[in-house]
């Protein structure tokens, strides 16, 4: 026993004087033993982690830990909790929101860093729309859940853009849609739309989660179950009212009811993606300049003058779904790459006079019809039928006489949008159609979003062959 503690004793010099002579890597010191451990305490000296894993911060943060944070000299400084300006906390470990940031993290995590790569485009845009409108910035994690922040999503419910915006409520916002222009793929118009509305709902309901809710499954629903539950839900209030709402009740459809804890779950992690593992690429702010041109002038031309791509002028301009301003109307703006705004009128200006203007018009003869003129012109029928939405055509399918077709220009043609008709919603739309003198099948199709040959499936019909007073199953 006296030659072993000689020996520890021994042992316990040589240590501290080769740390003395820098002989040893920098050390800290060991948690003191446990009560339960047999023998006398000794202070000894352990080498530090150099695994985040074994120290991470969240365990020196830890108030119940068993001993001193311990830093790891190597590691980069971990970064401040993130600040939130919608209320987190009390809804994280909700069974929903921890099954998103799951999802999230794990098998949607590709999907998700090829959204913040987006977000880091358009989120000085929107954040700046959403402090304008009076919004919590950290709303701009709605875009998100919606459609990844791609102004082109298209739902089967015929919602587009980056804010999912059906015909009937982008329109109550002041945005346009028709054949011509649709601003819910606009990032900007559409932004500006999605505050607007999220304004009414917080204003109606008093609660930015139930807001939200009503963004996705309608104020009506949100409401109804507010009126019909208020008992159950007596003494909940805020964005509590939601949970409530969510929890205790059936009021609310699946989507509707995951649609918040999705919203506080991407907030979570793409507010903090280094913690969740998620990859985010750097990516240019999305700025731009203006230039106003008028009516019936082809995207062609403004990438010309500019000297820029085409794609570039309609990834600057997703709105224009023809590949040209409206053919009627008043001037309108287009964006463009900053810095080539300048000079801009007068080398459009001087561009020959069939280089400005997108379509010519062609007045139809008895027995026209789309596909003679289309082949006349270098075009197919199909994308004739893009620029001639109002033709009318009799029970052969020839066009009336009389009648206006405007003929595009081939590089109007090649920046054009193959989009369904923008003004149809599929859910809320009559699902059938009673035929009219004149009718064919091509153009009820247009007319209903569809295609000619889903309304014969529909319908079981082997030929094209209609009549009037014909009832037709489109949706």
């Amino acid at each position: 026993m006296t030659i072993s503690r000689t020996w520890l004793a021994l042992s316990l010099l040589a240590l501290v004087a080769c740390g003395r002579a820098g002989l040893l890597p920098r050390t800290a010191p060991a948690p003191a033993t446990s009560a339960s451990t047999a023998g006398t305490p000794v202070a000894v000296e352990v080498l530090l982690p150099t695994s985040r894993a074994v120290a991470s911060a969240e365990d020196a943060a830890d108030p119940e830990s068993t001993g001193p944070a311990v830093e790891d000299a190597a590691a980069e400084p971990s970064s401040p909790p993130p600040a939130w300006d919608i209320e987190v906390a009390p809804y994280e470990s909700h069974e929903r929101v921890e099954y998103f940031v799951g999802r999230f993290s794990g098998p949607l995590k590709a999907s998700f860093e090829l959204a913040m790569e987006r977000q880091g485009r358009y989120a000085p845009m929107i954040r700046e729309r959403l402090r304008a409108g009076g919004l919590p910035e950290d709303m701009i994690y709605l875009s998100l859940i919606e459609s990844w922040y791609d102004p082109h999503a298209y739902s089967i419910a015929a919602a587009v853009g980056m804010w999912q915006f059906m015909t009937t409520t982008a329109r109550g916002v002041g945005l346009r849609v028709d054949w011509w222009v649709d601003e819910r793929r606009d990032p900007v118009r559409s932004t500006e739309g999605a505050v607007a509305y999220l304004n009414e709902l917080r204003e109606t309901f008093g609660s930015i989660y139930l807001a939200s809710a009503a963004y996705n499954g309608g104020p009506g629903r949100v409401q109804r179950g507010l009126n019909a539950h208020a008992e159950a839900l007596e003494g909940a209030a805020g964005d509590d009212l939601f949970f409530a709402l969510r929890d205790n009740t059936r009021a609310l459809r699946p989507e509707t009811r995951d649609y918040v804890p999705k919203l506080i779950a991407a907030a979570l992690v793409g507010k903090d993606p280094a913690r969740y593992g998620i990859d985010v690429r750097a990516t240019t702010p999305w700025t731009f300049d203006s230039v106003q041109v008028e009516s019936n002038v082809p995207l062609a031309a403004v990438a010309t003058v500019t000297g820029v791509p085409l794609d570039t002028i309609r990834d600057y301009n997703p709105q224009y779904l023809r590949g040209m301003t409206p053919p009627t109307g008043a001037a309108v703006w287009l964006r463009v790459p900053v810095g080539t705004a300048e000079g801009f009128d007068s080398a459009f200006a001087a561009l020959p006079e069939e280089q400005r203007t997108a379509t010519k018009r062609h007045v139809t003869r008895d027995g026209d019809f789309i596909t003679r003129i289309a082949r006349a012109n270098g075009l197919t029928a199909k994308e004739l039928n893009w620029y001639n939405p109002q033709a009318t055509r009799l029970s052969n399918g020839n066009l009336h006489a009389g009648q206006r077709i405007l003929v595009p220009r081939r590089d109007v043609v090649a920046a054009a949008r193959d989009v369904p008709n923008p003004s149809v919603e599929r859910y809320g739309a009559s699902a059938s159609y009673t035929v009219r003198r004149g009718d064919t099948l091509g153009a009820i199709a247009r007319r209903h979003g569809t295609t000619v040959a889903q309304i014969k499936r529909w319908n079981r019909m082997r030929s094209d062959v209609i009549r009037p007073g014909q009832r037709l199953r489109v949706r």
